[in-house]
Parts: structure tokens; C-alpha cells; sequence
């Protein structure tokens, strides 16, 4: 069993209890859109932030992206960490039919994949923080001069960005910027970025 400082928070009983199998630390739920308009969880999530700090666990489909961004929006006064799963197509085995998307929610990831995500986040995993923070921050400004955004092609190497990194294909400029910042120095996106232009 791993356990995690930070209280995490998901979308689903399901993906609750997968996580509850080999994790032991609380999570959360927003029952889906609920959190939208529940005061009370929006209240909960808030706290949560501000005296232990979460991780948001969402899915990767669009779904997943917009209750993430709202969490981020509700807790930005508290310590917020990303935890994202990658696109991985198929669908829950509880389920006859995949999800409109067609993409695993976290419930059907595999524990590895979830708690490498867990990991790169920088949440407190099993007592060692494993966070890679740049010693520079990467900026938006960065972000043009290598060519992800502003540019005739920066959304084909955005796009194979993402997916090197394992992240969602949609996750917007600002978030990228965020997660990236948590994951790779400013040189080592450089040479990703060098990388994925060579091919």
C-alpha cells in the first residue's frame, strides 16, 4: 500500500475505490458536475486545499479537463497539485459500452500508470516528495521561443509534446505550462522540443 500526504480528489465511487485498493489516504469525490453547484463539497474541496493540500485525479477526457479547471478555480487560495493519467483508449470492464470519448477514466488505469502520475505531480507520495521543479521557471514566453505556441506549427508540437509527456492532447497552453514547470527544467524541455522537431 502507498499512501499520499495530500487528500486526492477524484470524479467517481469507482475510481474511488480502485484507488482505495492501493493507496491509504482519503479521497475525495465531486460525483461528477455535482461539485458545479454544491456549496457544501465546493466549501470541503476549499479546506482541503488550504490546511493539507490535494491532488486533482481526474479523467483525461473533456469531461475530466473541465472539473479539473474548476477545482483549480475553487482552490487557488490553497496547494493544488495536477495529477494526469494519460489518453489510453478502451473502456472500464464494469461497463458494456466505453465512455463517449472512448478514453479510460481513472478507474480503469492500471495502479503503475496512476501512481506515476501521482508522483510527477509533486504530492507527497509514501513520505518522499517527488518533485522535479524547474530551477528557472518556464514561462509563456519560453513557450514561443521554442515554438509551442504563437507559431505556424505550434499546435502539431504542442500536440506531440503532450504526448511524449503522457498528457492529455487537450490540455490547454496554460495548464501544459504549469504541468512542465513540475516535471522538466527549461533545458530539458529544450531538448524535447529539439527532439520532437527532428522527427
Amino acid at each position: 500500500m502507498f499512501s499520499v500526504k495530500e487528500i486526492i480528489i477524484t470524479e467517481g465511487l469507482y475510481d474511488k475505490i480502485k484507488l482505495s485498493g492501493f493507496i491509504e489516504s482519503p479521497v475525495f469525490i465531486t460525483e461528477g458536475f455535482k461539485i458545479f453547484n454544491d456549496k457544501e463539497m465546493q466549501k470541503a474541496v476549499r479546506t482541503f486545499a488550504e490546511k493539507t493540500g490535494i491532488v486533482i485525479l481526474t479523467d483525461s477526457d473533456s469531461a475530466g479537463l473541465k472539473i479539473r479547471a474548476f477545482i483549480k478555480q475553487i482552490a487557488k487560495d490553497g496547494i493544488v497539485f495536477d495529477a494526469y493519467v494519460p489518453e489510453i483508449y478502451g473502456k472500464e470492464r464494469r461497463k458494456s459500452v466505453g465512455g463517449k470519448e472512448g478514453i479510460l477514466g481513472v478507474e480503469g488505469i492500471s495502479e503503475d500508470i496512476i501512481m506515476e502520475a501521482l508522483k510527477k505531480s509533486g504530492a507527497k507520495v509514501c513520505g518522499v516528495r517527488e518533485e522535479k521543479r524547474a530551477k528557472t521557471p518556464i514561462l509563456k514566453s519560453d513557450f514561443y521561443a521554442l515554438g509551442l505556441s504563437g507559431r505556424e506549427n505550434s499546435q502539431t508540437i504542442r500536440k506531440e509534446l503532450l504526448k511524449e509527456l503522457s498528457l492529455p492532447t487537450k490540455m490547454s497552453s496554460n495548464m501544459l505550462i504549469s504541468v512542465v514547470n513540475r516535471l522538466l527544467t527549461k533545458e530539458e524541455l529544450g531538448d524535447l522540443v529539439d527532439k520532437i522537431k527532428k522527427i
